[in-house]
């Protein structure tokens, strides 16, 4: 197996503001903000023709589509009790509204997973390529990690 991973750094501007409402314990359930960072890993069973996994270049509707998603905009879960605010801030031009069905970094890894397989099944790459793992960071020292196929790992989950 190849791997082939695609770092989108905090520097690369993906300033992003969110909050986990059912975080009641702590600053995480008011409105807060990251320079959120991607790590892509890519797999192929073989490289293509050029000996690559993927075409770094040919991300650029992946980057596109994070920087639509997380730059500058405000970040609210669908299920959030003050939706409604955020739509009326959203419609006074005071936020730029993403809703998400969940929201945090591992939500967000999980959804840019999903991004990577789209992109790569638009680039019709999805028989020889394929995303092994996705991690958003917050900042250096927080990050989550999404595996979206979890049979890559044996005994992965661990059963407790």
């Amino acid at each position: 197996m190849y791997l082939s991973t695609k770092t989108y750094s905090p520097e690369q501007g993906l300033s992003c503001a969110f909050r986990q409402w059912k975080a009641t314990h702590s600053h995480c359930s008011k409105l807060h903000g990251y320079a959120l960072g991607f790590k892509f890993t890519f797999a192929a069973s073989t490289p293509d023709d050029r000996n690559w996994v993927v075409d770094f270049g040919g991300l650029k509707n992946l980057k596109e589509a994070l920087k639509d998603s997380f730059d500058h905009k405000c970040a609210i879960a669908a299920d959030d009790p003050k939706l409604n605010l955020f739509f009326a801030l959203n419609e006074a031009g005071a936020v730029d509204l993403r809703i998400f069905d969940k929201v945090g970094c591992e939500a967000f890894a999980e959804y840019a997973a999903m991004l990577a397989t789209q992109e790569l099944i638009e680039q019709e790459m999805d028989s020889r390529v394929w995303v092994v793992q996705v991690e958003c960071f917050e900042h250096q020292g927080n990050s989550a990690i999404y595996i979206p196929n979890t049979n890559l790992y044996p005994g992965f989950p661990i059963e407790r």
